[in-house]
């Protein structure tokens, strides 16, 4: 009858609420370990085997488990990335962000300010091949709208357009850079 038992298999206690896994079988006699790690020595018939604990491993158990997690990892969702559009450089010229004090500036030296602050922005942003640049320039008048897009028309590899209304409304304007001159318009 001890046959149909082996270290490592997990048994129940007919007659108590104890379960373990055995650790010693001579003859009649079977030394199981519960898992607060008690030891009790019982009689071969006062044992059930513990179908719910006893698990055999092969030695396919890590290939298994791989193979799991290879099925695991298939499933999840790699996060959308767009490849090549890069948020926009944003470049703000509404006076108060250029300068600290606009007090005794007239209306001129501000336009001045807000348009050599254009120019310099897409300098750079031509010179780090940054690809695009939102001007936001407010709605106002539309005179500073005007210069910037006499600015922007004296490059060859830019064009311009509004920029994205949900996002800065009517007061903005959108230059995109190529950054191979062969495709200039």
């Amino acid at each position: 009858m001890s046959s149909q038992y082996k270290i490592g298999q997990g048994v129940t206690l007919l007659d108590d609420d104890l379960s373990g896994v055995i650790t010693k079988i001579e003859g009649e006699k079977i030394l199981i370990t519960s898992k607060d790690g008690f030891e009790f020595e019982v009689s071969i018939k006062e044992i059930v085997p513990n179908k719910m604990l006893d698990l055999e491993f092969d030695d396919d158990f890590d290939d298994l488990i791989n193979e799991k997690e290879k099925a695991y990892s298939k499933k999840k969702k790699q996060p959308i990335k767009n490849k090549g559009v890069l948020p926009p450089m944003e470049v703000d010229l509404h006076i108060h962000h250029l300068t600290k004090s606009e007090r005794g500036m007239s209306a001129h030296d501000k336009l001045n300010l807000q348009v050599d602050t254009a120019r310099r922005k897409l300098e750079y942003a031509i010179l780090k091949r940054i690809q695009r640049v939102v001007f936001i320039h407010g709605v106002g008048e539309g005179v500073l709208r005007v210069e910037l897009e006499y600015l922007f028309s004296r490059y060859d590899t830019v064009k311009y357009y509004d920029a994205d209304y949900q996002k800065y409304g009517l007061g903005a304007t959108e230059v995109y850079i190529y950054q191979n001159s062969n495709h200039a318009m």
